[in-house]
């Protein structure tokens, strides 16, 4: 299906409030004003917004530690994630989830997960159920390379080959797994030829291409809605900042060429710059964009400061054993 402008520049919209939003986190995690760790998707953009723009909101995804990217692009409500952030009473979770476990089932997003390659298997259940619904509905697995190392990895291909399951297994190779270069933890240099292994397609593209990526998951979307089972598609992707926002902020592991990658192949410069050149945006429709994106998350840190914490006796609700 052909995008249409309006569809572009609301993928471009996504991936700059997907940037502030993490970049001001970052700000306010620094600040004192966001407890635990924050895992920012800064460099990724692309990966989250070019697959989740082919779904509809009743389609299901599930994310990883690094979930910001995949919860807006779904289409989630970033007053109600920064709330969660500064763990406010009114925030998706109620404040206990934090960072890494926002979940909004209303658009689809059936959670976070801070297990490394936890969520392929819960991906895979919600694609066993959009089967047994007789449904065209579809699943997306996001996961890091690392987590392609993960026994998750290869039960949850493995299973949704031999059911035919409407899944679609997104790898975010970012080539770090924390502070493991890629390069050394994989036997292979693409993960996308272990699908071959479960007789799954596998493709490999430019995860900093938004186009390429949207391309790429589109088939995947219509095979699965055909009843003709999963795909694999590898994203290869940087991640700018260091693994994690945390205490004492450990130094970076990767050389400093290597951190230099990242915004030397900017995903949202480069989707910028296809914009103008087919006419489909001007520089100062794009500031406009940038600007009304900037005052939107400035609004939803607003909206978190101004939010109530929560009350201690409100501790054991939300859980599902008395």
């Amino acid at each position: 299906m052909a995008l249409t402008t309006e569809g572009l520049l609301d993928m471009y919209r996504k991936m700059v409030t997907i940037r502030e939003f993490d970049s001001r986190a970052v700000d306010e995690f620094h600040a004192g004003n966001i407890p635990g760790v924050v895992h920012t998707y800064i460099g990724e953009e692309a990966v989250a917004v070019g697959v989740c723009s082919t779904l509809r909101r009743t389609d299901k995804i599930v994310s990883t530690h690094r979930g910001h990217g995949h919860t807006i692009a779904k289409g989630a409500d970033i007053n109600l994630m920064m709330a969660e952030l500064f763990a406010r009473s009114n925030g998706y979770c109620h404040g206990k989830g934090g960072s890494m476990h926002i979940a909004d089932f209303s658009v689809g997003m059936l959670g976070a997960n801070g297990i490394v390659g936890a969520g392929m298997p819960i991906a895979t259940g919600a694609g066993l159920a959009a089967q047994l619904e007789h449904s065209d509905g579809v699943a997306v697995a996001f996961f890091g390379d690392g987590a392609s190392n993960e026994g998750a990895f290869h039960g949850s291909l493995n299973l949704a080959s031999i059911w035919k399951l409407p899944v679609i297994f997104v790898c975010e190779n970012n080539r770090w797994a924390v502070g493991v270069p890629a390069s050394y933890a994989l036997s292979v240099e693409d993960v996308s030829v272990r699908a071959m292994s479960y007789n799954v397609p596998g493709v490999t593209v430019d995860g900093t291409d938004v186009l390429a990526v949207n391309e790429a998951m589109a088939q995947a979307v219509q095979r699965a809605r055909e009843g003709l089972g999963p795909s694999l598609i590898e994203c290869k992707t940087y991640r700018w900042r260091g693994h994690a926002e945390q205490e004492g902020d450990p130094p970076d592991p990767r050389p400093q060429n290597e951190q230099d990658f990242g915004p030397a192949n900017d995903p949202i410069d480069k989707f910028s710059n296809r914009l103008k050149e087919q006419g489909l945006a001007s520089d100062s429709e794009l500031a406009q964009m940038n600007q009304e994106v900037t005052t939107a998350v400035a609004e939803a840190i607003a909206f978190a400061k101004a939010s109530p914490m929560p009350n201690p006796e409100d501790a054991l609700t939300d859980v599902f054993a008395p």
